[in-house]
This record gives C-alpha cells, sequence and structure tokens, in this order.
C-alpha cells in the first residue's frame, strides 16, 4: 500500500520509497522519511497530504506519496 491509500491518523511504518532521484531521497532522508521510520497522515488536500514524520509535520504531494509504500 502506497502513503496515498494511508488512512488518516493511524501511524504506518515506512517500508520502501521508490524513487530513483538521490537528491530527493537526501531530502526525505533529513526530514526522518526513510525505510523503518513510522509515519501518519494528518489530513488530507487536493493535492497531496500533511504527514507527521518524528516531531514535525510536511505536505507531500500526490506522486510523492504514491512512491512511499507503507
Amino acid at each position: 500500500m502506497t502513503l496515498r491509500d494511508a488512512i488518516e491518523g493511524k501511524e504506518y511504518t515506512i517500508r520502501h520509497i521508490a524513487t530513483e532521484d538521490e537528491e530527493l531521497n537526501a531530502f526525505l532522508f533529513s526530514l526522518g522519511c526513510y525505510s523503518g521510520e513510522t509515519i501518519t497522515v494528518v489530513s488530507r488536500m487536493k493535492g497531496g497530504c500533511v504527514v507527521s514524520i518524528k516531531d514535525g509535520r510536511y505536505h507531500i504531494d500526490n506522486p510523492l506519496a504514491e512512491a512511499i509504500e507503507v
């Protein structure tokens, strides 16, 4: 299942991030978004969703949400 299909308010563990972009992978890692880390969808919007990773909240667009497997 991808993050785009995740239920709001439920905590998930990131299994894999399907992207070949090393710069994007490094950016996500700096946010704490990597395999084995927990992530929660706080709310959904038209173009993406707001997620909680560790102590931060971030907006993730739909294409990136589809690349994050939970």
